[in-house]
């Protein structure tokens, strides 16, 4: 039987890396906004000898969302493992002054899309004594921090909830927090970081992927 893996938040970064890794041993179904970047995905998932289905469209929008997880159903009956990535970074800014559609869109793509997803993937993911996994980012407290710091810490707190949920029944959950990588999000948060001693994303995937399969 031909494993899969669902990689939400595919186009760049870390969910990029992963979804490279895994194409030796897993169809890959990638998720992300960017076509572009999912297209230029697909070439090195190829280049590896491996497969992808390539689905860009945004986790927030949740007929969509229903739409794949159907699609996925019918043509594999289940997921081995879920890769969830997807996160938006709202500007760094003071708590008092937080811009109102970054922070909806925060709550939209953080967490409510998280929880969607877990509903709807839950069931795949038991067809096949799949794996979830997440990545935790600890920001929540920090100063100028409010849209992601917030809701990333309450996504990790609806997740840690699901892994407790689950300990017995499936899916195996699994929630690791990265070493620092000089990705576009973290550009965002620290302009003129030295970057020179953070690790690269393939190098994590590389460290993390024993620990997602094992």
């Amino acid at each position: 039987m031909e494993k899969t893996a669902l990689v939400t938040g595919a186009s760049r970064g870390l969910g990029a890396a992963l979804a490279e890794a895994l194409a030796p041993t897993h169809h890959v179904i990638a998720v992300a906004r960017t076509t572009g970047a999912l297209e230029e995905l697909d070439d090195r998932i190829r280049a590896r000898g491996g497969a992808a289905t390539l689905a860009p469209m945004d986790i927030a929008v949740e007929p969509a969302m229903e739409q794949l997880v159907n699609s996925i159903a019918g043509r594999w009956g289940g997921l081995d493992l879920w890769i969830h990535t997807a996160v938006h970074a709202a500007p760094l800014g003071p708590t008092a002054h937080l811009d109102d559609k970054d922070w909806q869109k925060s709550l939209d793509t953080n967490l409510t899309a998280t929880r969607r997803l877990i509903s709807l993937v839950e069931p795949l993911l038991l067809a096949r004594s799949g794996t979830a996994v997440f990545f935790d980012d600890p920001r929540g407290g920090q100063k100028f921090f409010g849209h992601y710091g917030s809701t990333k810490s309450a996504q990790m707190a609806l997740v840690r909830g699901w892994q407790a949920e689950t300990v017995n029944t499936g899916p195996r959950v699994l929630v690791l927090e990265p070493r620092a990588m000089p990705t576009g999000t973290r550009a965002r948060f620290f302009p003129g970081e030295d970057r020179a001693p953070l690790t690269s994303p393939g190098e994590e995937a590389s460290r993390l992927l024993p620990e997602i399969l094992g």
